[in-house]
């Protein structure tokens, strides 16, 4: 055969393996295709939906409205395996409701609400709106810090007859943790453990705290303050507003405005003329104090005086960098969240 014929051959040749070769690829391709939407498809099946409910609470004549959030996989009481998650109850502060600052939705932002993350860690995760904030009653009530663990007592029963739970774990933020710490002094059967956010003990010195004791009279003469959007800026600005997403306080002001346009002066009150309101030595439960490196509501010296005399060994002390006043709204939000899940799912003392 002459040396052309067998370069025909063995081009036609080349082109056979070239086209199997294609072929291969092609099927493999298809196959790999198939098993990523496959994969896709189980992995979006398999993430659980996180249901919600409205419940509420009467404490006299004042209606208290209480939200909840789990995962759709825990909200079978009937089977044992999934009825006995942990319950996180969070307590929220002085200038926005427990929905609004715990389970917020920002357009063009994922993930501000608390109450999601914390239900995808696995809790039944519960908030409420102390009287006259949010959907509550609103009435003539200055809502001080009395009003606000007088709410919390009358939440308990509600939480304990949803969860057949006696006992749960606490969030409290700012002003929230002077009720939850009050409410855990005279309810401590019910706190298993609990954090306490934006905590102020004695409040001297800090610029915040004595910047209501300067306004106090102006505070007294009424038991509300008016609220605009341009008071949610103000929340945020305060500190350090490099810490926040500046859609955030667009986003509650949006939320809470639809709700009501004033806000209770009682914690403010409390927090300028009646502190300490926590006594320490008395919380029996563990205690974790997270701190905010940009906070003007305290001193670091009235913290670490007030950790000091929580007689509960399981205590932790944490200062957190990147964050200011509401961290759990923060651009590093997630870094407090971290804290938090690592203080609550503490393993058990273990004994010989």
């Amino acid at each position: 055969m002459s040396s052309i014929g067998n370069e025909a051959t063995q081009q036609a040749f080349e082109r056979r393996r070239f086209l199997q070769g294609a072929s291969l690829a092609l099927a493999a391709a298809a196959v790999s295709l198939s098993a990523s939407a496959a994969a896709t498809t189980a992995s979006a099946a398999s993430t659980p939906e996180i249901v919600s409910e409205d419940h509420w609470a009467q404490k006299g004549a004042v209606k208290l409205y209480l939200y909840r959030k789990r995962l759709a996989n825990t909200a079978n009481a009937a089977n044992p395996s999934t009825a006995a998650k942990p319950v996180l109850f969070l307590v929220h502060g002085s200038s926005f409701s427990g929905r609004g600052g715990f389970d917020l939705q920002v357009p063009g932002a994922e993930n501000y609400s608390m109450m999601d993350e914390f239900a995808r860690y696995g809790f039944d995760v519960w908030t409420m709106d102390h009287e006259n904030y949010g959907r509550s009653s609103q009435t003539s009530s200055n809502s001080d810090i009395r009003s606000g663990v007088e709410d919390l007592k009358a939440a308990m029963p509600v939480v304990e007859k949803a969860t057949g739970q006696k006992a749960f774990m606490f969030y409290g933020q700012s002003s929230g943790s002077l009720r939850l710490g009050v409410f855990a002094m005279e309810q401590p059967e019910r706190v298993d453990r609990m954090v306490l956010d934006a905590f102020t003990y004695t409040g001297e010195g800090a610029p915040e705290i004595m910047r209501r004791r300067a306004n106090i009279a102006k505070l007294q003469a009424s038991s509300t303050r008016p609220t605009s959007q341009a008071s949610f800026d103000a929340i945020f600005s305060r500190d350090d507003p490099s810490t926040v997403d500046p859609r955030i306080p667009k986003a509650l002001g949006d939320y809470e405005l639809k709700l009501t346009n004033r806000t209770p002066n009682g914690t403010y009150i409390d927090m300028a003329i009646h502190m300490p309101m926590v006594d320490p030595k008395r919380l029996q439960c563990p205690v974790c104090i997270t701190r905010a490196e940009h906070d003007g509501n305290a001193t670091d010296a009235e913290l670490f005086e007030f950790f000091s005399q929580l007689p509960n060994k399981d205590k932790q002390f944490s200062e957190i960098k990147g964050v200011a006043h509401v961290a759990v709204l923060g651009i590093n939000r997630r870094r407090i969240w971290h804290v938090m899940q690592s203080f609550y799912t503490m393993p058990a003392q273990a004994s010989a």
